[in-house]
């Protein structure tokens, strides 16, 4: 009897894949059953060859081999995954397989996963695709009985590929040529660069702004108090003597109440989550990354099966998911929500209409719980609270509109005008189960007595308070996310923003790109804003404009969007990137700027013997090595969670074994051993060195770690 091999993307998922389809015969790299087989990849197991791969010239770098353009673009084994490939094509190549299963995630890296295992292996069997939103076991065994056919998804496959080659021509030959223009480890991409420059902007605004000194008067009436307004909404006074003149004036004056004005308004539940909102926000309340948050993501959609598909860009549903509906309120029925729950039973709530929207869910819907009923007992803390912001944000659309109606009160005294705000609540509505983190409110709302028009009231004291405009703020990751989802805000030429696309990458390549740009050192991180490094800033000065701006990458994602429809054709777009690149490095070859590197040590590399870099990581500092084919680095130290003792700050972990010492900006210094010894600290240092040893694992395998952290492991055994 033939059989079906079903491709998953990880062997997590592979595992419960077979588990649901009966293929319980555990086998090399694979799961065997009466009718299935399921393998895995291990995310990606094939990829674009390396130039080295297509020959000596591009081996090493040099500017007379720029630009490299491959043609044909051919795949390569990675050599890391190399044994779980030889696998995966045996089975392919199996006579007993008679056709494929495409069970890779359900997007555009999905498909590019499992095409290119496909088409490197040479095979040629019929297709078809699985494409589910969660991980259920019944959102398994549908899928499997909706099964689409293989060629539906060909286009997304082009896309997929597109991208991928557009970013291997413009990202491998513009870090070349700039590292060799300028010997130093610069790098650029399609999509990184004009994020990079959105940061390096922002801190050209801030450093050339000029802040100018302003007065805000404001005005005692005993029952309620007023402040100064121009008539158009502001109540900045920019001449202190004018300011200081009013404030004297207006003591034990009468005020006339000239207008009194009631507005009632209503503020529907917000949409549903897409990725890139969920990580906006899970920055704000919790200072999570956005890859963090699509890790922990991931986690709650294939291991706990609670959640839907992560990286979707939609924020709304499908008519087919209503029905649905009442049996995930039910698996939410839990803790805090119960009431929430039985209320929306109780009163047979529909969820709001606006969150309902074919023409707006294109491959996967809103992010909602699934039916399954959640296990906290099994979930970390930083799990269960962004599983916790998915179910508020889901009950909250089954209530109705927060409702509440301000009062405006504008007064007079004299030829000045004066005005008070208040506001009353009347509907709680969604407000009831999940309140957003309000931005600062502009208004001043107050508690006001009953007021008519014509109303007098007698000054009684002032308070004039002075202050300073202030210069745009440093991006968040948070904040980030949004200018990359919608650059079209930083595009002056009004008639050029309807070519903005769908913005700086997608929301599941965003949060790499963000890692991306901590890992090359151009950007730090210092409570929760971000910072460009110097390395940042003189990179923006060599980097090809054209590279720079928001609008090209952006309309290149659209495009991408385009060859995923059908409506654009791949082999012209990519000649188009061809035509782009070589332009790109012509450029680069013709500048005359120069790199000057100020964060040079006079630490010479112990392999190379180059002076060594000082960098600022998302973990603490490291001497780099400045030759990119060296490649040393070395930990200085790590930031901890441990507290001064003087000040109260959080202090740094610096030196390595017995040498391990604790300083602080404040001037305190001590070593780590006498530190936990006087002050029994054994418990919150220790997790924060342990935590700080597996990442440094995880990230780099056991033979690689850094002195630093093998130090600290040893330590730690000791313990």
């Amino acid at each position: 009897m033939s059989k079906i091999l079903v491709l998953a993307e990880k062997p997590s998922v592979g595992r419960e894949l077979a588990r649901v389809l009966g293929a319980d015969k555990k086998g090399n790299g694979c799961y065997r059953g009466s009718r299935y087989i399921v393998t895995w990849a291990l995310g990606h197991l094939v990829s674009l060859a390396q130039p080295e791969h297509y020959g000596s010239q591009w081996k090493q770098w040099s500017f007379e081999t720029l630009p490299m353009l491959p043609q044909p673009m051919e795949l390569t084994v990675l050599p890391e995954t190399s044994k779980q490939y030889r696998v995966v094509k045996e089975l392919l190549h199996d006579k007993e397989v008679a056709s494929v299963i495409i069970a890779t995630d359900a997007g555009r890296e999905g498909e590019l996963v499992a095409r290119w295992i496909l088409q490197k292996s040479g095979v040629k069997k019929p297709l078809q695709r699985l494409w589910i939103s969660s991980q259920t076991d019944k959102a398994i065994k549908e899928g499997f009985s909706h099964l689409k056919n293989g060629k539906e998804y060909e286009n997304l496959f082009h896309s997929a590929e597109s991208r991928a080659e557009a970013d291997w021509l413009v990202g491998l030959n513009v870090t070349r040529a700039l590292t060799c223009k300028y010997n130093a480890q610069l790098s650029a991409g399609r999509v990184q660069t004009p994020t990079l420059a959105l940061i390096v902007a922002r801190e050209k605004e801030i450093r050339d702004f000029k802040p100018r000194e302003f007065w805000r008067l404001k005005a005692d009436l005993g029952k309620f108090t007023v402040r100064w307004d121009n008539g158009k909404g502001s109540g900045a006074i920019y001449d202190q003597k004018t300011a200081e003149e009013l404030k004297r004036a207006i003591i034990n004056g009468a005020f006339t109440v000239t207008e009194v004005g009631e507005t009632a308004k209503s503020v529907p539940p917000p949409l549903l989550y897409d990725l890139t909102e969920l990580q906006r926000d899970a920055n704000k309340a919790y200072h999570f990354s956005p890859k963090q948050t699509l890790d922990i993501m991931q986690r709650l959609y294939e291991t706990h099966k609670v959640l839907t598909y992560p990286r979707t860009d939609s924020r709304h549903l499908s008519d087919d998911i209503v029905p649905t509906l009442p049996e995930r309120l039910k698996a939410v029925a839990f803790a805090e929500f119960t009431a929430a729950v039985k209320e929306i039973g109780k009163e047979g709530r529909a969820i709001a209409k606006s969150c309902i929207n074919n023409q707006k869910v294109s491959d996967h819907h809103a992010i909602i719980p699934t039916e399954e009923r959640p296990n906290l007992l099994k979930m970390t803390a930083e799990e269960k609270k962004i599983y916790f912001m998915v179910v508020k944000r889901f009950l909250a659309a089954f209530y109705p509109p927060y409702q509440y109606k301000t009062v405006g009160i504008r007064c007079s005294w004299q030829q000045e005008l004066f005005r008070a705000d208040g506001k009353t609540e009347t509907a709680k509505g969604w407000r009831l189960v999940y309140d957003l983190d309000k931005e600062e409110e502009e208004e001043e709302y107050q508690n006001l007595p009953p007021i008519k028009k014509g109303d007098s009231f007698i000054c009684k004291n002032t308070l004039l308070k002075a202050d300073q405009t202030k210069p745009p703020s440093r991006y968040t990751e948070a904040s980030l996310l949004a200018a990359m989802e919608n650059p079209s805000k930083l595009i002056a030429d009004k008639k050029m923003k309807e070519y903005i696309g769908g913005g700086l990458g997608t929301p599941a390549t965003r949060a790499d790109i963000i890692e991306k740009l901590y890992r090359a050192f151009y950007m730090e991180n210092r409570d929760n804003v971000i910072h460009p490094t110097s390395k940042a800033i003189q990179l923006m000065e060599l980097v090809p404009t054209e590279l720079k701006e928001p609008l090209l990458t952006a309309k290149w994602e659209r495009e991408l969007e385009a060859i995923a429809k059908g409506q654009r054709d791949k082999k012209s777009f990519i000649g188009e990137i061809r035509g782009y690149t070589q332009d790109l490095v012509k450029t680069v070859k013709n500048s005359a700027a120069v790199y000057h590197p100020d964060n040079l040590t006079r630490t010479p590399c112990p392999q190379c013997g180059k002076m060594m870099l000082e960098v600022n990581g998302k973990r603490g500092k490291l001497l780099v090595c400045q030759d990119r084919e060296c490649g040393y680095k070395k930990n200085i130290s790590m930031k901890t969670n441990v507290r001064c003792p003087e000040c109260h700050k959080v202090m740094d972990l610096y030196g390595e074994g017995e040498k391990r010492t604790y300083i602080c900006a404040c001037g305190f210094r001590e070593k780590a051993e006498s530190f936990h010894k006087k002050r029994g600290e054994r418990g919150s240092s220790k997790r924060e060195v342990q935590k700080y040893l597996h990442e440094q694992e995880r990230q780099q395998g056991e033979e690689e770690l850094s002195p630093l952290a093998k130090a600290l492991r040893e330590a730690m055994k000791n313990k």
